[in-house]
C-alpha cells in the first residue's frame, strides 16, 4: 500500500487599505481591518471550519492510518487570534488528535531565505516558537514561502535543526526522476528533500471544479487509480 503525504497551506496576510497622497504626515495607519476582519470571516466559514471537522472526523474513524500536515503561517494566526478564534481552537482540537504535524516556515510568509539570511532566520525560529506555544510541537519539518528551495536554502535550514524540507517536484529541475520518492540536500545529505507531486495537487486544487476538464468529474476512485498506478 502506497503512503501519501497530505499537507495544506494555510495563509492569510494582512491586507493595506488605500493610502492618500494627503494622509502623508497626517494618518500612519496602513492597514484595512475591515477587509482583513471581513475575508478571514468568509473563508473561516467556508473553508476553515468546516475542512478542519471532515479532518477530524476522518482521524477519528480511521485514527493513526489517517495523518495529515499544517503549515500556518504567522500572520494567518495572528488574524486567528484577532477575529476568528474559534478557527485557532480548531487547529487545536486536530494537534490534540497526535495525527497532525505543523510544519515550519517564515513567520510573515516572506521571501527573506533570497534575501537576508539573518531576517529569514529570526522569521524561521519566531515561527517555530509560536506552533510550540500554541500547539505543543517543535516542527522539524520546513516549508519554504511558495515552496522557493535551492541547495544552499537547504543547507541554512539543516544548519536550523530541521531534518525535513518540503518544495516543488519541478518537472524542469526533475528531468525523468519522479516526485514521489525521499531525496536529500546536496550540501547536507542529513536534510531530507519531500516534492510536492504537482500534477495531483493541481488536479485537486485547481482543475477539480473545471467541467472543461477532459477527466471531468473527478471521482474518488478515479483519483485513486491514479495513485495506485
Amino acid at each position: 500500500m502506497k503512503t501519501i503525504c497530505l499537507y495544506f497551506q494555510v495563509h492569510q496576510p494582512f491586507r493595506f487599505r488605500r493610502y492618500r497622497f494627503f494622509d502623508i504626515g497626517h494618518d500612519h495607519y496602513y492597514y484595512d481591518d475591515y477587509s482583513n476582519e471581513s475575508i478571514l470571516h468568509k473563508v473561516a466559514q467556508k473553508c476553515y471550519l468546516p475542512a478542519n471537522t471532515i479532518l477530524y472526523n476522518l482521524i477519528k474513524e480511521y485514527g493513526s492510518r489517517f495523518k495529515v500536515s499544517f503549515s500556518i503561517s504567522g500572520t494567518a494566526i495572528d488574524q486567528f487570534r484577532l477575529y476568528a478564534p474559534e478557527v485557532l481552537e480548531s487547529f487545536k482540537k486536530l494537534a490534540k488528535t497526535g495525527y497532525v504535524e505543523f510544519l515550519a516556515e517564515t513567520y510573515a510568509h516572506s521571501l527573506s531565505s533570497l534575501i537576508n539570511r539573518e531576517e529569514f532566520e529570526a522569521q524561521v525560529t519566531k515561527h517555530r516558537e509560536t506552533i510550540k506555544e500554541i500547539f505543543g510541537q517543535t516542527p522539524t519539518v520546513f516549508r519554504n514561502t511558495e515552496l522557493v528551495y535551492s541547495d544552499e536554502i537547504g543547507a541554512m535550514i539543516a544548519d536550523m535543526g530541521f531534518k525535513t524540507v518540503v518544495t516543488e517536484g519541478a518537472k524542469h529541475i526533475l528531468g525523468w526522476k519522479s516526485p514521489n520518492y525521499v531525496y536529500c540536500n546536496a550540501i547536507n545529505p542529513r536534510l531530507k528533500v519531500l516534492l510536492r507531486n504537482f500534477k495531483l495537487s493541481d488536479d485537486i486544487s485547481f482543475r477539480f471544479s473545471n467541467k472543461s476538464w477532459n477527466e471531468y468529474p473527478l471521482t474518488a476512485d478515479k483519483y485513486v487509480a491514479w495513485l495506485n498506478a
